[in-house]
């Protein structure tokens, strides 16, 4: 362990001790939101702390049995102790190390996902459509809800654009590296030739901003339009203007809804969209200068920028970021994401790993 680790666990061992002084205090205790905030620190400190007190009882019988070494008629014992202890610290720092990697606060929030076609007409929404449903099967595996908050279909099928709400456990968590453009070779319905064509779409995984974040969004900054709405709406389609457009003037943000029958009901989805697309664009400014949040940026939607190819006619899938290449494209556009993402996940603990031990 090397002593800038093992400073960063001696700090997050007096926090801890500290958080356990105040959670006892009948003060803290009485202020529901401020016991809760610490109650929440606690458990997440405890199983870093738990592990970190267990190295330094391994490392203090590594140290006893190391001093026996002397003893003639206590060395064949005291080597087995030195072996087993080493082995023990070796599993413990490896588990400290993974422990003190940051989390992402959003990893357990909802998420808007959007999926906008990009380049390539028809087949561009077509995809878009194949990607939708995708996420779609996925969150449904997952046990997740979901809404869809607008939609604007292809003219050919899929979508020119489409809007849900994914709301469950771990949902940012699992989908957050999804964000970016998203490109497939196939030979289009339409093309008489058996051509394959390229087209693209951009994907948006974006966490639900809660009540209690603040996003700074001036009224007086807003323009507001109300609309009827068109495509998936049931019988009030066409009937009353209780679709919402806002534009956010000064970030020429715009954002719609229009899922349900209450225009108040469809402002309050849109107005919370907005707030979360706003704070993502902050976050990304705050992060565009750091390599690893790059990589995981929208494109334009241009074939040249891509973080995943979808290649049908040769049943492979390559995430361009981490080189991986996947022929399971069938088992994967249904729904079956598992072999996509938890290699992504892997790669950022790693990177992670890596940056704590610089």
């Amino acid at each position: 362990m090397t002593p800038e680790i093992n400073q960063k666990l001696a700090i997050a061992e007096d926090r801890f001790e500290e958080i356990t002084r105040l959670l006892a205090d009948p003060e803290v205790m009485s202020n529901q939101d401020k016991f809760r905030e610490l109650s929440k620190e606690y458990a997440h400190l405890e199983p870093l702390i738990n592990a970190y007190r267990n190295y330094q009882s391994v490392q203090q019988e590594l140290t006893d049995a190391q001093d026996m070494l002397a003893d003639k008629e206590l060395k064949e014992l005291a080597l087995e102790s030195v072996a087993e202890n080493e082995s023990k610290l070796a599993q413990l720092d490896d588990e400290l190390k993974i422990l003190l990697i940051p989390t992402d606060p959003n990893d357990d929030k909802n998420i808007y996902l959007e999926v906008r076609a990009g380049t390539g007409g028809d087949e561009a929404a077509i995809f878009a459509g194949d990607l939708f449903r995708m996420y779609m099967r996925y969150a449904e595996k997952q046990g997740w809800q979901t809404e869809i908050i607008s939609m604007n279909e292809g003219e050919h099928g899929g979508y020119k654009e489409v809007i849900a709400l994914i709301k469950g456990q771990g949902c940012y968590g699992d989908l957050k590296f999804e964000s970016g453009t998203h490109r497939v070779q196939r030979v289009p319905e339409t093309e008489s030739q058996g051509r394959v064509h390229t087209s693209a779409c951009t994907v948006a995984i974006l966490p639900e901003v809660n009540q209690v974040e603040s996003v700074d969004i001036n009224p007086a900054d807003l323009r507001i339009d109300t609309f009827r709405s068109s495509g998936a709406g049931g019988q009030h389609v066409n009937t009353t203007d209780s679709a919402v457009r806002i534009t956010h003037i000064p970030s020429n943000t715009v954002v719609e809804c229009q899922d349900e029958r209450s225009q108040h009901k469809n402002k309050a989805k849109a107005m919370s969209l907005l707030a979360s697309r706003i704070l993502a664009a902050q976050q990304q400014a705050i992060h565009s200068e750091q390599s690893q949040q790059r990589k995981l940026q929208v494109g334009s939607g241009d074939r040249s920028q891509r973080i995943r190819t979808y290649n049908y006619p040769q049943g492979r899938i390559t995430d361009h970021r981490i080189n991986l290449t996947l022929y399971q494209l069938g088992e994967i556009i249904e729904g079956h994401l598992e072999p996509v993402i938890n290699p992504l996940k892997q790669a950022q603990q790693a990177d992670l790993l890596a940056q704590l031990g610089q």
